[in-house]
């Protein structure tokens, strides 16, 4: 039986809006597992954009209000449902989603989301596995069929799933092209596995890549900001190459006779589409490669639970992102 308090700190939103509406409260009911969900003492939770469409109530899944934000944490387990086998008290884990949300001390997720965190990495690199490094795997090898050898181009490499799509691409042979936007985001995405990057506030960075000699066989584009860079990416594929949407804030024009004489394609990539059996394989490779080393997750900024709203606002409005952002419980 649970023997903690009865309440927890979490955020908790009840109407949908700016940052404002994040409400950190202190007396919000620890949650009860159920026969097939684990209750986890949560360490740390990621920040991702999609909490904040959420929050914003502009994405397309909306949650019943109140609710509490934040899907991909890590910590340990504290109580198992009566049919849960595969974690007992005391484990180290981490989520690919939450039932009750991860901005909050503890969190229950189904059984069949959460995985066994690796001693090899912190709670705080547990929090920047989830989302990130399934996301990556699933637009490179599940829906962007990439095979070793290929280029591929990762826009926005330096944040969490841009890391993770370099770790992952060089693990399994790939060539990586990297962009970032700052000094310093630039020299994180060359630590893991680019051998070329290029700063995309730059001007004529399109051109840069473009003399690249690597830029005459870009296979894949993982694309992380596709109402930017659509166009342009289009113009960069090779024959035969694929763009892998996995984020856009809004529209853009483009040309389709671009996809026409090298017969290229745009795909959208969204994790939570993924079929139980892609999760599958998604969750054997990323723990395969933690266990072997090279899943190692870049923690960029980390903020208290209490600075949850300046999170929220860094992680879109900030000038480059350098790792994964964290909430720290």
């Amino acid at each position: 039986m649970l023997k903690v308090k009865n309440m927890m700190r979490a955020v908790r939103v009840y109407e949908f809006g700016g940052p404002e509406v994040l409400k950190v409260q202190t007396d919000v009911p620890i949650p009860v597992p159920n026969d097939h969900q684990v209750l986890i003492r949560v360490n740390a939770c990621g920040v991702n954009p999609v909490d904040i469409y959420i929050r914003s109530g502009t994405y397309t899944r909306q949650p019943t209000l109140p609710y509490t934000p934040g899907e991909d944490v890590s910590g340990v387990v504290y109580e198992v449902g009566k049919k849960v086998t595969s974690f007992k008290r005391g484990d180290r884990v981490f989520t690919l989603k939450t039932d009750s949300g991860g901005y909050a001390e503890y969190a229950v997720a189904a059984a069949d989301s959460v995985f066994p965190l690796s001693d090899k990495l912190d709670f705080k690199q547990g929090a920047a596995v989830g989302i990130p490094y399934f996301t990556a795997y699933h637009a490179l090898f599940q829906k962007g069929s990439a095979n070793a050898g290929e280029t591929v181009l990762v826009h926005g490499a330096s944040g969490g799933v841009g890391v993770a799509t370099c770790q992952l691409a060089k693990a399994y042979g790939l060539k990586i092209l990297g962009t970032a936007g700052t000094e310093a985001g630039m020299n994180l995405v060359l630590r893991n596995g680019a051998y070329a990057v290029f700063n995309h506030n730059d001007e004529n960075y399109i051109a840069q890549i473009k003399r690249s000699a690597a830029a005459q066989d870009i296979n894949i584009i993982i694309e992380m900001l596709a109402d930017v860079n659509l166009d342009n990416d289009l113009k960069l594929l090779s024959s035969g190459g694929r763009v892998m949407i996995v984020g856009s804030r809004g529209l853009i024009q483009i040309n389709p006779r671009e996809t026409m004489a090298k017969e290229t394609s745009i795909r959208g990539v969204s994790l939570f589409s993924a079929t139980k059996e892609e999760m599958k394989q998604c969750a054997a490779a990323i723990l395969a490669g933690a266990e072997a080393g090279w899943v190692k997750p870049f923690v960029g900024c980390e903020y208290p639970l209490e600075k949850v709203a300046e999170a929220q606002q860094d992680i879109i409005y900030s000038r480059g992102a350098t790792g994964k952002m964290v909430l720290v419980v």
